[in-house]
């Protein structure tokens, strides 16, 4: 679920809000993105792969995560964009294709590495 949009980092591109599937931020009068329908969040990752300055943290539940912080610590721990990174997106960083790792086959299995 999305956790915070650090407004100092966000330069009001409006990615998040236009590739929302569920219509969770609306445009703040600053122009930063605000957390409209929070809970209307699928987790879908997309608002956090899209922001190019990673100033968004969804994290991978489905229901707001209380242990996740405030803006400071969440930058702190290197979460803001870490999905982006993750995948790859973004300059300087290897397409997620590239390192991909699958999940296991069964109990005993390991991790799929291409």
């Amino acid at each position: 679920m999305i956790e915070l949009v650090a407004a100092e980092r966000c330069i009001a591109c409006d990615k998040c809000i236009d590739v929302c599937p569920t219509d969770v931020f609306d445009r703040g009068v600053d122009g930063v993105p605000v957390l409209a329908r929070h809970q209307d969040c699928q987790t879908c990752f997309q608002c956090e792969a899209n922001c190019p300055v990673d100033a968004l943290f969804v994290s991978p539940l489905t229901t707001r995560d209380p242990g996740v912080g405030d803006i400071e610590s969440v930058t702190r721990s290197g979460l803001l964009g870490s999905y982006r990174a993750r995948i790859g997106w973004g300059a300087g960083r290897t397409p997620g294709a590239r390192v991909g790792v699958g999940p296991a086959l069964g109990p005993d299995s390991v991790a799929i590495i291409s």
